[in-house]
């Protein structure tokens, strides 16, 4: 059978010397490799003592934000769960009912919205696509659970709470970046 290339090298049988046969020259090229990365920087961060540094405009948990008055943005218009590339994001929408004008903007709300982290892909498309500024991704890990129905964050986990309001003034001035790179 006749080779593809010219490049074909013969193989010879050499004798080891005596400091080959020893191992001695090897083991110490070895523990030098690993004394000189002894005195390097390690490349680990040591969770949860200390944390990497993230991008301004990094994608985490989801929230549900409120107004200045504390009534809930979100309308149920459904524009984020369409926007949604991997089908995450669920919701119904109910009448606001009379004596309800403090906890919701508008007469339409959602009485059930979820959103399925196991499914999400954290691209931010939904808070892109919501016309009242309701939903937004926030620089906060998010929790590992053992259990799938604890990765469905439903109206109680996302809302955020008068006391605890979270700033996204900075993804919010991304947003407003992004879109006038894309209108030109």
């Amino acid at each position: 059978m006749k080779p593809f290339t010219n490049r074909s090298k013969a193989v010879t049988k050499t004798a080891m010397t005596f400091m080959e046969r020893i191992y001695l020259p090897a083991i110490l090229g070895g523990m030098f490799i690993t004394f000189k990365h002894i005195f390097k920087k390690k490349a680990t961060v040591r969770w949860p003592d200390e944390e990497r540094p993230r991008s301004e405009v990094y994608r985490g948990k989801h929230v549900l934000k409120r107004d200045d008055k504390g009534a809930e943005r979100c309308t149920a218009c459904g524009l984020c769960a369409v926007a949604c590339p991997a089908e995450a994001i669920t919701m119904v929408s109910a009448e606001r009912n009379k004596g309800e004008e403090n906890l919701y903007r508008e007469e339409k709300y959602a009485s059930v919205y979820e959103i399925n982290m196991l499914r999400c892909i954290f691209c931010g498309l939904c808070e892109e696509a919501c016309p009242k500024e309701a939903i937004f991704l926030t620089q906060e890990l998010m929790p590992s659970f053992y259990d799938r129905q604890d990765f469905i964050y439903g109206k109680d986990k996302l809302v955020e709470s008068m006391d605890n309001r979270i700033d996204v003034s900075k993804r919010q001035e991304s947003n407003v970046v992004t879109h006038k790179y894309n209108d030109n």
